[in-house]
């Protein structure tokens, strides 16, 4: 079952041709393990937006697949294909369906001894005299909403690509199945384009080359998704702050610091707690209070109910750092002449992920955001949202990263998750709109992903191997002023409410540095290398004079180290290499004689050799201008 059967006509249409593909090409794969081994149990089986994978199934079996396994599946989805067998739709009642669940035909081959038990469990959940979807291809049935191509024989390029476990429902209190995830393109030749994409992505892991680079690690006994920036990584994020700092100075921007828990309070009134209750880390309650409810029999169940009431009071782990600033703009007389207000912070901010969500740098239970919010008058949104999207823009083009489009992401106004008032959004979303259109790249309009208190403006940037990230975003806010009832005095000498604008370029510091790991593949600019240059006497006699050009260097603010060990020059050579440090200087008799340096880049080789004061002037210009 790839969905629950029961999509709108709407949702149907919007999948693209490659997702109905793919979409397919999961029932050809739950075909062939099934043919393998007929006592599977199938739940989920969706397209998915995925770098790597196409799709996946949920499957429980007793037989544990491994990578071993791969071929043989392959095998028989080939047949599958070859077969091409139609894909045929079924209409039935919700108890035809369940019947057919029962006996083992959903989900199966044909009947069997025991019922299709996730089947079973996802009918119930559907109400009585709804009309069910089938598709079945062959011999194998399953619920789903479709759509899909016509026949097997159109799944021609797919690959099964791993397999990982997961909860069914995503909830560590239900079973635990395997995951199998396989890929499937139009032909073999765009397969091939794929899979040379994803060899190339895995030499890129950030995971991989953060641990060669020594950029960042985590520890078990620290926690999951719990980072430790390691010395070099630190250096790449203090430049990253750094530039970033220099930007908000000629923008006018204040850097402020907030504490890292608040009083649950604070988020009932943003509208965070209990909104966001599940990806936030449990509310901390006085231990008196505790002792108090417990000896009361107060169960946690009932606590949760009174923390989410008010009833009892504590504190939380920030999810975000937007009611705090808010409290910064408030805890002062405004003025219309004072506006904007603009409030910057690199804040540590902490959510609840799942462990099975975590990944690397790119998700994790801490991260810090290059954060800021802008309190303006509403005449001012406009351009106070250009300037914001000016940074975003000064900050991809620094970093090389100019292929990208533009996501404004709308209200549904059919959805209860959106608060305020309804011309406040119109008025928000108008302003996203006009911004976006000036920025001369394309842009899509997405109703339903805004953040419940207001629209936003998402920065999708691509990277040189072609896979898609989203980094920056704007976000305009009417309704957090209006929850915290801010205001401003106006020229009239009344009081009026600001606009708030979120912003942050980076996203997150630890999320943009594992995109950056993988964009330059641990190559980074000289501005942001953690060693600049090395230094590599050709023998112990040449190490004075490595140390005084160390010296020189270090006096220029260059990062710059010297390896003194009695390697040969090709091993200290191929050491740097693998470091990639930006440029290394090989020294002997001749460059001491000449007061030169002989230079080699990590990417471009052998450049020659130039006098010290040269190379110094170079690098200097180089690291100041931030040059890719």
């Amino acid at each position: 079952m790839s969905d629950n059967g029961r999509k709108t006509l709407d949702e149907r249409n919007q999948m693209s041709d490659i997702e109905r593909l793919r979409h397919s090409c999961a029932h050809v794969m739950a075909t062939a393990i099934l043919r393998i081994w007929p006592n599977a149990q199938f739940a989920y089986g969706p397209p998915i937006d995925h770098a790597v994978f196409g799709f996946y199934y949920d499957v429980e079996l007793d037989h544990s697949i491994t990578p071993d396994d791969f071929e043989k599946i392959e095998a028989e989805m080939t047949k599958i294909v070859k077969e091409n067998q139609p894909f045929e739709k079924m209409e039935v009642s919700r108890d035809e369906a369940l019947a057919l669940a029962k006996s083992g035909r959903l989900g199966g081959l044909a009947e069997r001894d025991v019922d299709s038990k996730f089947k079973v469990d996802l009918l119930n959940d559907i109400p009585e005299g709804e009309a069910i979807s089938i598709f079945k291809n062959g011999d194998f049935w399953d619920l789903c909403a479709g759509p899909h191509v016509p026949r097997t024989g159109n799944c021609k390029g797919f690959k099964v690509m791993s397999v990982a476990s997961a909860f069914y429902k995503g909830d560590a209190n239900n079973a635990q199945l395997q995951r199998v995830y396989g890929t499937c393109f139009k032909n073999k030749t765009e397969l091939a384009e794929h899979l040379e994409k994803v060899e190339e992505a895995k030499k890129r892991d950030h995971r991989k080359l953060g641990k060669e680079l020594k950029l960042f690690h985590f520890d078990e006994t620290v926690g999951q998704g719990l980072v430790l920036w390691l010395p070099n990584g630190a250096t790449i994020r203090q430049e990253l702050q750094n530039f970033i700092s220099e930007e908000l100075d000629r923008q006018g921007y204040s850097q402020v610091f907030t504490p890292h828990i608040g009083k649950l309070d604070l988020y009932r009134k943003s509208g965070h707690f209990p909104y966001y209750e599940d990806s936030q880390f449990s509310p901390i309650v006085d231990r008196a209070e505790l002792e108090k409810l417990a000896e009361e029999g107060c169960s946690c169940g009932e606590l949760s109910n009174r923390l989410r009431s008010g009833e009892v009071d504590g504190f939380l782990l920030k999810p975000m750092n937007c009611p705090h600033h808010i409290k910064i703009f408030a805890s002062d007389h405004r003025s219309y002449r004072d506006l904007p207000v603009r409030l910057a912070e690199f804040g540590t901010v902490y959510r609840w992920e799942q462990s099975g969500e975590l990944g690397g740098m790119t998700r994790v239970r801490s991260f810090t955001q290059d954060d800021a919010h802008l309190f303006c008058t509403e005449d001012q949104v406009e351009a106070e949202v250009l300037g914001c999207l000016d940074l975003v823009k000064k900050v991809l083009g620094t970093l090389g990263m100019t292929d990208y489009r533009v996501r404004v992401s709308l209200r549904d106004p059919d959805s209860s998750k959106y608060v305020g008032d309804p011309a406040n959004w119109d008025r928000a979303e108008e302003s996203l709109r006009k911004a976006a259109a000036s920025l001369g790249v394309p842009f899509t309009e997405e109703p339903g992903e805004a953040a419940f208190y207001g629209p936003k403006i998402d920065f999708v940037v691509k990277d040189v191997i072609g896979r898609e990230w989203q980094l920056g975003t704007v976000q305009v806010d009417y309704n957090l002023p209006e929850r915290f009832e801010l205001s401003y005095i106006g020229a009239d000498n009344k009081p009026h409410r600001p606009v708030m604008i979120h912003r942050a370029p980076f996203g997150s510091m630890e999320r943009f540095l594992g995109v950056l790991i993988e964009h330059f593949a641990g190559h980074f600019p000289t501005w942001l290398a953690p060693e600049q240059a090395r230094i590599l006497p050709i023998s112990e006699k040449y190490n004075d004079y490595a140390k005084a050009i160390e010296s020189k260097l270090k006096d220029a603010g260059v990062r710059v180290t010297s390896d003194m060990a009695g390697e040969k020059i090709g091993a200290k050579i191929r050491l740097a290499q693998l470091d990639k440090v930006s440029y290394m200087l090989v020294v002997g008799a001749k460059e001491e004689e000449t007061q030169q340096v002989s230079i080699r880049h990590r990417q471009r080789g052998d450049l020659g050799s130039c006098g010290l004061e040269q190379f110094l002037g170079d690098i200097v210009a180089e690291i100041q201008s931030r040059a890719l």
